[in-house]
């Protein structure tokens, strides 16, 4: 058996030495990812260079921080209370992402898990300040788009300086207890029945208001044509008419005279 060469342990050692140093070195960021270099023996998170994405090379005895960049979202359901004291169950989605430049200082101030060292309480306290100005009917139906716009509001306030960006509030859904809620929806059934009723009542009015207004039309219509009947206008009439008569050729029409109102007095037509 032949001896392995003095110089190939060395060699062996060293190619060893040099794949673990490039695979500690090595670090790929994902898409829509952002890195932060930890400085172990230097002042720990780097917050002047944010990392993007791809191949980067880091010393060994460091660490690179990946954390997403793009926009996330978080759900929670949070009771509240509302402006009358009674308890409800909000359901909400946060839509957020870390400003990429100050990711170092996120980490930095908040810890990696900033979402529930910041954002978390932000939008609870957000959401039980805007809740409870309105009543529970209010919450039920029709504030649902103010609300999310005051409570988009409230976190961005609270927000402010902390480099992370909330784009949109979702409340997607407010429970109550059964015996609001019953009440709340019987009453909104009672509301539509009674604006139907005025709908039909007022339609109704209409049409017999189109009613009267065509028959009175039509009266006066009638009144001006009798009062436009005058003696004058029947004896034009009426001459008008003989003469015709007299004309056709199978008629013999003899006229004796004119009557008191002028019209002529016909002896015979055959």
């Amino acid at each position: 058996m032949q001896k392995f060469p003095k110089i190939g342990l060395p060699v062996i050692f060293i190619i060893g030495a040099i794949i673990l140093l490039i695979s500690k070195s090595a670090v790929t960021i994902g898409p829509g990812e952002g890195g932060v270099l930890f400085e172990r023996f230097g002042d720990g998170i780097q917050t002047d260079k944010t990392y993007g994405e791809g191949f980067q090379i880091v010393a060994p005895w460091n660490s690179m921080l990946i954390h997403k960049v793009r926009q996330q979202s978080i759900s929670d359901e949070m009771n509240v209370l509302s402006v009358n004291g009674l308890e409800v169950k909000v359901n909400g989605t946060i839509w957020y992402e870390p400003e990429f430049e100050n990711l170092g200082s996120l980490i930095k101030t908040k810890g990696e898990d900033y979402e529930n060292e910041l954002l978390g309480p932000a939008v609870n306290a957000a959401a039980r300040s805007v809740v409870g100005r309105y009543t529970p009917e209010q919450l039920y139906s029709s504030k649902r788009d103010v609300i999310e716009q005051e409570i988009l509001d409230e976190v961005v306030n609270l927000l402010d300086g902390q480099f992370l960006n909330v784009k949109r509030v979702l409340v997607e859904d407010v429970k109550l207890p059964n015996t609001i809620k019953n009440a709340i929806e019987s009453k909104l059934k009672q509301e539509q029945e009674s604006l139907e009723y005025e709908f039909r009542l007022v339609t109704a009015d209409k049409e017999a208001q189109k009613v009267r207004i065509e028959a009175q039309g039509k009266a006066d219509a009638n009144k001006i044509l009798s009062a436009s009947l005058n003696d004058r206008i029947l004896q034009d009439k009426g001459i008008e008419a003989t003469v015709k008569l007299s004309e056709s050729p199978n008629s013999k029409v003899i006229v004796i005279g004119s009557g008191k109102n002028g019209l002529p007095i016909i002896l015979g037509n055959q």
